[in-house]
This record gives structure tokens, sequence and C-alpha cells, in this order.
């Protein structure tokens, strides 16, 4: 790998692994793992937890928080990968903002998968099919040329076998 840092999106709607191979994929190239979700403000949180989908405008401190992270990262010399659903390509371009050289990895799958592991979660405030729907809706699959499209249905260990080649070959 380069010494130049990486800032890595691991992308996708709620179910797809987004967490769990952000982590992976970080402790495989030395890069930190943030989970965007920790960094939703209590009322959106609160709203996704009943049931309501985030509009914009919720959405829109909570990405410029998230562009920053990459910004304070890259200027310290400090790869970063971050979870986050980023459905919309404005969403992945106010991140662009903080890391204008972003690689994109988007996890994808059938939403059958995606409700089974949602309904599996206990402790999580995202849940169910309504909000699933939601998302599937509002999101704008990346292109191959913006991202490496990645499907949940292959193991996690293989999904960042494939990312880490990638992203370092």
């Amino acid at each position: 790998m380069s010494n130049e840092p990486l800032s890595i999106l691991v992308m996708g709607v709620s179910g797809c692994g987004k967490s769990h191979v952000g982590r992976l994929l970080g402790e495989r190239i030395g890069a930190e793992f943030v989970d965007g979700d920790e960094y939703h403000s209590p009322a959106s949180i609160a709203k996704m937890s009943r049931g309501v989908p985030l509009s914009d405008a919720d959405r829109a401190d909570w990405l410029a928080t998230l562009a920053d992270l990459f910004r304070q990262y890259r200027e310290r010399g400090r790869s970063l990968v971050i979870g986050c659903s980023a459905l919309k390509r404005r969403y992945r371009d106010v991140l662009r903002g903080g890391a204008p050289s972003l690689k994109v990895i988007y996890l994808h799958g059938e939403r059958d998968l995606l409700l089974e592991r949602l309904n599996a979660r206990e402790d999580h405030f995202f849940r169910g099919a309504s909000l699933l729907d939601n998302q599937l809706s509002t999101l704008e699959r990346p292109s191959g040329d913006e991202a490496l499209q990645l499907e949940i249905s292959d193991s996690p260990e293989s999904i960042v076998d494939r990312a880490a080649r990638h992203l370092t070959g």
C-alpha cells in the first residue's frame, strides 16, 4: 500500500453489513473504522426508532460531520473507513467534499436477506420492512465506475478479500 492515506466509504442499505465488513476491512488494511450510525443526532435516532424515514434535511449535518471526519483523517495522514448508507449520489458527493479521492465499496443484496438480517437485530434502532423499503426506493445505486459492487450473500471474509485487493492492488 502507498503512503497516501485511504478514505473508504462502505455503503448500502441497512442490513447489508456495512459495520461488520467495514470493521474487518479497516483491520485488514490498517485503517480506523467509524460507524456512521454513531454520529446520528438523538432526534434522528428517535425518528428512525419510530419507523419514520429521515429527510434530506435530517441527514445534512450528519453527512457534513462524516465528511469532516474524512478530511481530518486525511490531513493527519491516516486512512479511514466509514460505514454509511450514502443512499443518494448527492450524499456521496457531500462525503467527497472531505475526501476527494474517496473509494466506495457498495454492498448490495436481495430484499429478503436484508430483511432477515434487520429482523435478527436486537439492540438497533433501525428494524423492520417499512424503513428498509424506504431505503431501497431511495437508493441511487452507484455505477461500476463509482464503486466496487459486492454481493452480501458472499461471506464477510470473501467480501473483505475482494475489497482489500481492489483498494491496495
